[in-house]
């Protein structure tokens, strides 16, 4: 375990990574099994790695916030831009828009973290 205070380590931004494919992986399968059923397995399989990933990564010291802020504004922009590419759905001026202003919500969030372990906040 971790001291607290310290940065997450290479590993769990490794594992947040995975969490994240994982994610995007199964949401992607979801979508694509209403037309071929079996998929419902690897999105089964997709989330079910994703959280045992999330738990490893709060195991390696990753605060709470950090990892799901980021899993969650990766997984959104990874599966809105691959959805489009692979099922032809729409991404207009304004979900880009969106999409941005959620990673810079989830940076703001990472960059408070940081400041707070490092004791400069402002």
């Amino acid at each position: 375990m971790r001291e607290v205070g310290m940065p997450a380590s290479r590993a769990a931004w490794l594992a947040l990574a995975g969490a994240i494919g994982c994610e995007v992986v199964a949401s992607l399968s979801l979508k694509a099994a209403l037309h071929h059923p079996v998929l419902y397995a690897a999105a089964v399989g997709g989330y079910v790695s994703a959280f045992a990933l999330l738990g490893r990564i709060l195991r390696l010291g990753m605060p709470l916030g950090v990892a799901y802020g980021v899993w969650g504004a990766a997984g959104v922009a990874g599966t809105a831009v691959l959805s489009m590419l692979l099922f032809g759905e729409d991404l207009t001026v304004l979900t880009a828009a969106g999409l941005g202003l959620v990673v810079a919500g989830v940076l703001a969030v990472e960059r408070g973290s940081v400041e707070v372990r490092d004791g400069t906040e402002a």
